[in-house]
């Protein structure tokens, strides 16, 4: 039975966790001030010390696995370190019982490995904040140490058996899985070969697989079937919008309904926390939460339900698993994760600070296939992963508000910020004023650290308070990334008037915080309609060096298609008033030429409005409607409602917005677009900063800044033209440099 393997902290996750779910306002250090500290805990001691000290044995019919984080031999001392931030005190007894639960599974592996009759167990408590130790320390024996061992293995081995035998009736029923439908959609076969050569050869690729070829599907069945080649544990299919999310959903629900036999598969939705919450209103610990009461307790049983039950573990089923045993539906979830073969969740929960699925490839050491969809979004999502706004409006309502104990935190933090304003600003109050920072300001960090501080003792013995919440989780959050403030990131301050300063940390290159977790992967597609050039997204992602770039043959044609230019018109901002009549003629010709649906997209809603007033003029009886800002669900459903095929008109949207990616017009629903812009970004001290920082890093800082990204956005509105192949259309590009060679060959090249 050596073949039953488990990580010693999966070992005690499982079986020595008793009593309430306790999250309590705790900032827990990030995972990089967590390596820090074990770093410099591991760096001061002496001469023989080993860190990360590899232990591993056989406890009855389970091999067990980890590494303690230090071990001096001399001394007979094994150490495991925890990082916190604050009060020692608010780390709860059920967190204190497991990180000691496995420091003694340690100590019982090292006394059979080394041969000892006993050994001093240390847990370092390290304050990350403070930089300061408190040693717990105890003697154990082998004979106690591995009698809790065996009593944690014995609850664990049944589990570990059923996981074992899932494992390989799941490996068995991969082997067979047949496609759902009769044929492969033309191209789609490709596709599918594409994604399980990729991941049965454990690679990391970029592909760019144009709209229609069915990629949900076309990449979720290849790659489950090269999950038992290529001794794969788990599969994450990672999305940018949850429309996406439950696409994938459908489609492993399709691939389970039509095989022929059971497919022996657990497949997870994983959602965000807000969506999943039974109790917005109370916090998530026992004292205040019905459900977070017992958690542990009740958790075993609710997951051997969830473990066994048929179908997918969507958001409603495991609603109801959770609540029939009393517990919470989003950490059950959470569990969950650790023991579903498929993981259906947003892209951030493999990518951003804290990112569960990231840190179970890391606890467990799984090799995971990971799928990306719509990845020419991942840049951008990234950014804002690793982005943050401090804002003093905030702040200056919460000491309107808090309570008189937490008045001198705040107190601080305002004049810290006075004292930002001051040395940053001229003129009048109400001026506004925006600049880069060359660094973070100091003081104020410190000062926000110290508010986190408070608020969170505050918060620890009185009941939940969103405005609280809100404004130390906005700051901790600065504070993190000020904490690893380098080149990746600018600092921007802004103020729009008196009492409205915002600082910023904006990352511009997510690749020093991912490459990480691309690394983890045991294979991974990135997969999109738009990802030329390849390089462009392996530089700003931190993928591999050795990554691939393959373009597919989309299943449309040329003749499908027809692509006009316009080398008599020029958008760029110096000569936008010129060309709106222009524009407006060429709109009103086309479409009499051809009455139908139409989509104009422009550079910014004022532009926008100045086109369709000058259609409106030009040619009243042609119907339009406009795009606004900040469309409400019910005006944007509106919107796309008017895209029916006995309708006609033009609809005005801005590039970049809503309406030019994500939306599935097909047949007469659209028939044409007009793109009047590059979709370049303002050209701004900020994009200058920027282009600068890439130019350095990657030597293609123009291309990186602007001339891509724009581009990017033109090919996915005009992508939404030709849905399917019986699809006709026609787009117009309106700008002289559509002809240039440096922009026309980062169109799709099957448009002509």
């Amino acid at each position: 039975m050596s073949g039953l393997r488990v990580a010693v902290r999966t070992l005690c996750e499982f079986a020595a966790r008793k009593g309430d779910l306790d999250l309590r306002y705790t900032p827990a250090p990030t995972a990089e001030e967590g390596i820090a500290g074990h770093q410099a805990i591991q760096g001061r001691r002496g001469y023989g010390y080993q860190s990360e000290f590899a232990l591993s044995g056989q406890c009855g019919e389970l091999t067990l696995s980890g590494r303690a984080d230090g071990y001096d031999a001399g001394r007979y001392r094994l150490e495991e370190i925890k990082t916190h931030r604050g009060d020692l005190a608010r780390i709860r007894p059920a967190q204190r019982a497991l990180h000691r639960a496995q420091l003694r599974a340690y100590g019982a592996l090292l006394c059979r490995q080394e041969n000892l009759k006993q050994v001093s167990l240390a847990l370092i408590y390290y304050d990350v904040g403070k930089d300061r130790e408190t040693p717990i320390i105890e003697t154990g024996t082998v004979a106690e140490l591995w009698q809790e061992l065996e009593h944690l293995c014995a609850d664990f081995v049944g589990w570990a058996k059923q996981e074992q035998s899932h494992r390989d009736n799941r490996d068995r029923s991969l082997a067979n899985l047949r496609f759902p439908f009769p044929a492969f959609r033309p191209q789609q076969r490709a596709l599918a070969e594409t994604v399980y050569k990729n991941a049965s050869q454990q690679q990391t690729l970029l592909l760019e697989a144009p709209t229609g070829l069915g990629k949900t599907l076309g990449t979720l069945f290849p790659a489950l079937m090269a999950m038992p080649k290529a001794g794969q544990d788990r599969l994450f299919y990672l999305t940018n919008r949850n429309t996406a999310r439950h696409l994938a959903v459908d489609a492993v629900e399709r691939l389970t309904a039509r095989q022929s036999d059971p497919l022996a598969l657990r497949t997870l939705e994983l959602v965000a926390k807000d969506h999943a919450c039974e109790h917005r209103d109370k916090a998530c610990h026992g004292d205040d939460c019905p459900l977070a009461k017992g958690f542990f307790d009740r958790l075993p049983a609710a997951r051997a339900e969830a473990a066994n039950t048929r179908g997918i573990l969507t958001q409603a089923t495991l609603r109801t698993i959770a609540l029939r045993h009393q517990i919470c539906p989003y950490f059950l979830a959470q569990e969950m994760a650790r023991w579903c073969d498929v993981i259906v969740a947003d892209v951030n929960r493999m990518f951003d600070q804290s990112a569960l699925l990231h840190a179970l490839i890391k606890q467990n050491q799984w090799k995971t296939s990971v799928l990306i969809d719509e990845a020419h979004n991942l840049i951008d999502r990234a950014r804002g992963m690793y982005s943050v706004e401090l804002s003093q409006t905030r702040l200056l309502a919460a000491r309107r508000q808090v309570p008189k104990k937490l008045k001198p935190a705040l107190d601080r933090v305002a004049r810290g910020w006075q004292k930002l304003i001051t040395e940053q600003t001229s003129g009048t109050p109400t001026d506004t004023e925006s600049r880069l920072l060359d660094q973070i300001p100091g003081a104020l960090a410190g000062q926000l650290n110290l508010l986190v501080s408070a608020i969170t003792d505050y918060l620890t013995d009185h009941p939940p308070d969103l405005m609280l919440q809100e404004l130390m989780f906005e700051s901790l959050a600065f504070t993190r990334l000020a904490d690893v403030f380098g080149e990746h990131s600018v600092c921007e301050f802004s103020r729009r008037g008196r009492g409205q300063a915002c600082l910023t940390i904006q990352n511009l290159i997510p690749a020093d915080f991912l490459s990480e977790r691309f690394e983890a992967a045991d294979s991974t597609l990135l997969f999109s309609a738009t990802l030329s050039p390849g390089l462009y997204y392996r530089d700003l992602l931190g993928m591999p060096s050795d990554t691939c770039f393959r373009s597919l043959p989309g299943p449309f044609t040329a003749d499908q298609l027809s692509v006009h230019f316009t080398p008599d018109i020029s958008t760029r901002k110096a000569h936008r008033d010129a060309s709106r009549a222009p524009i407006a003629q060429l709109i009103a010709r086309q479409y009499r030429d051809r009455p139908g649906n139409y989509l104009a997209f422009f550079s910014s809603f004022a532009y926008l409005r100045e086109v369709a007033a000058a259609l409106e003029s030009l040619a009243p009886d042609i119907p339009r409607r406009r795009q606004n800002p900040a469309m409400s669900a019910e005006e944007r459903t509106a919107f796309l409602d008017g895209f029916r095929d006995e309708n006609s008109g033009v609809a005005f949207a801005v590039l970049g917005g809503v309406f030019s990616e994500g939306i599935d017009l097909p047949g007469d629903r659209l028939i044409g677009a007009f793109v009047t812009t590059l979709g370049l970004p303002p050209f701004d001290h900020w994009h200058e900063v920027l282009r600068q920082r890439l130019e350095r890093r990657f030597g293609e800082g123009y291309a990186y800044t602007y001339l891509i990204p724009g581009m990017q956005k033109v090919t996915q509105a005009a992508g939404r033209v030709i849905r399917t192949p019986d699809d006709r259309g026609v787009i117009w590009l309106i700008d002289d440099r559509f002809l240039q060679p440096s922009i026309r060959r980062l169109l799709p090249q099957w448009w002509f």
